[in-house]
């Protein structure tokens, strides 16, 4: 469990400086939010996030019921019903992108673009899909049709993640593009897909 708390100590020491900033900005935006405690805490629940796709389950109700709970119990003792859980989780999602933000590759000149499918469903199914419903949209890959969201990602020669987006599978690769690329400098390599620039 090395790589665990690892992982732990990394989200925990992040959401220390974080939490505090993130509160500070909603009160002066006159915001004004209930702060109910939680069982989890926001390290907790990004770890919880993170952990979920470095193992690669396909499912998060599977990794939470038939690994979280029956194997990590003593690392996260206070672990909610798994509907509780799934209704904390969006709270995670600013400090997620505030923590990429802070973590991510610098640009070295070479960058290279792609993006990918990912679909929330079946096709069989897209008529029938109800939580992504007017999120998630019908795209064409090379491969074929799929339902969901395409994820735009740069990355520099190392392998470091330098932007992402996450669009409606519908959304022409070169869209998102130039927002992507306007800190950037140096060649940018993509597939044919983005060749067609206006």
């Amino acid at each position: 469990m090395e790589n665990l708390t690892e992982l732990y100590c990394l989200m925990d020491d992040f959401c220390k400086d974080f939490e505090p900033k993130m509160h500070e900005i909603l009160l002066n935006n006159g915001s004004k939010r209930r702060r109910r405690s939680t069982q989890l805490s926001l390290a907790e629940m990004m770890t919880l996030v993170v952990l979920f796709h470095q193992l690669r389950f396909r499912q998060f109700k599977e990794f939470y019921l038939y690994h979280v709970r029956l194997y990590l119990r003593k690392e996260f003792p206070n672990l909610p019903s798994y509907s509780r859980c799934v209704e904390l989780l969006p709270r995670s999602a600013l400090a997620l992108t505030a923590l990429f933000e802070s973590i991510k590759g610098k640009c070295t000149g070479l960058s290279v673009a792609d993006s990918t499918p990912i679909a929330v469903c079946d096709n069989l199914r897209i008529r029938r899909h109800k939580v992504f419903d007017g999120i998630a949209e019908r795209g064409k890959t090379s491969t074929g049709w799929f339902f969901g969201f395409k994820l735009h990602v740069i990355i520099n020669h190392l392998g470091e993640i330098l932007s992402f987006r996450l669009t409606p599978g519908n959304t022409d690769d070169r869209k998102p593009l130039p927002e992507l690329i306007k800190d950037l400098s140096g060649c940018l390599y993509a597939d044919k897909g983005y060749y067609r620039l206006h």
